[in-house]
C-alpha cells in the first residue's frame, strides 16, 4: 500500500497535528495512520518503518530535475548525498560524483563503508575530483549518460571559485537545461548562510541559502534541507 506522503513527513504532520489540538503524539499517529489505511501507527509503520530517507527521498525526484541539496556544516548533508549514490546503485540507475571537497580516497571510503562493492559497480558508478569541474565539464562528462542518471556535485559555491570559470548563474542555468534534455538527475549540495543561526525560526528556507555570487534559485526543480535529522523536500518555485 503506498503511502499519501513519506513516512517522515508522516511524522511530522501527526507532531503538528499534536501540538496544534493538544492531544498525545501517538493519538495524531493513529490518526493517520487509519487516514492512510491501517488500523495503528504501529501498522504503518511495520510496512514502511524500514524505508531509509535516501529512498524517501531519492523517490521525491524526478528525471529531469535539477537539486539544490543543502544543510549547515555537520547536518549530514555529505552523507544524504552518497546515500542517495547508494540507492541509485541498488536500483542500477548510472550514478555520477563530482566533488571539489572530496578526494578519491575519502569517496571510496564512505561507499565501501556503505557497502558498495566498487569493482562490482564500475559500470554504473564514477567519480572526479578535478580541480576543472565546472558545469561545461561536468556536462561534457556526462554527454553519454544513460537517461536516468543520478549526478551528484559537491558543491555549489565551489564551482566558480576559479576566475576562468563562467559565474555561478550561467553554471546553474546550463545543468537545468543539461538535467532537462538528459533527463538526469542533478543534486548540486549548497551551505546554508551563518545568517540563520541569528534568525527566530527553526528551519533553514531557500533563502538561507549561502550565495557569494547571485543566482536565481528559481532554476532548480526542488530544493532538498536538512536540518536537526529533519529533511524537507519542495518545489524551489
Amino acid at each position: 500500500m503506498k503511502l499519501s506522503a513519506p513516512i517522515f513527513r508522516l511524522k511530522r504532520q501527526a507532531k503538528l497535528m499534536a501540538r496544534q489540538e493538544a492531544i498525545p503524539l501517538h493519538e495524531a499517529q493513529d490518526r493517520l495512520a487509519r487516514d492512510e489505511g491501517f488500523q495503528r501507527w504501529s501498522h504503518l509503520a511495520a510496512h514502511h518503518g524500514n524505508i531509509t530517507l535516501a529512498q524517501e527521498v531519492l523517490d521525491q525526484l524526478d528525471l529531469g530535475d535539477l537539486v539544490l541539496l543543502a544543510g549547515k556544516r555537520y547536518q549530514g548533508k555529505t552523507m544524504l548525498a552518497f546515500d542517495l549514490i547508494v540507492e541509485a546503485l541498488k536500483r542500477r540507475r548510472s550514478s555520477r560524483l563530482f566533488s571539489l571537497d572530496e578526494n578519491g580516497p575519502d569517496i571510496e571510503h564512505r561507499l565501501e563503508a556503505a557497502g558498495v562493492d566498487l569493482a562490482a559497480s564500475s559500470a554504473f558508478f564514477s567519480y572526479d575530483t578535478s580541480d576543472e569541474i565546472s558545469a561545461a565539464y561536468i556536462i561534457e562528462r556526462c554527454s553519454k549518460a544513460n537517461s536516468g542518471a543520478l549526478i551528484v556535485i559537491d558543491y555549489l559555491q565551489m564551482l566558480d571559485q576559479q576566475r576562468s570559470k563562467p559565474v555561478l548563474a550561467d553554471q546553474v542555468e546550463a545543468l537545468k537545461v543539461f538535467a532537462e534534455r538528459s533527463q538526469s538527475t542533478i543534486v548540486l549540495l549548497s551551505q546554508i548562510d551563518r545568517r540563520f543561526d541569528r534568525s527566530q525560526r527553526t528551519f533553514p528556507d531557500p533563502e538561507d541559502i549561502r550565495l557569494p555570487n547571485p543566482i536565481d534559485l528559481n532554476q532548480f526543480a526542488k530544493t532538498c534541507i536538512i536540518h536537526d535529522g529533519e529533511v524537507k523536500v519542495g518545489i524551489a518555485a
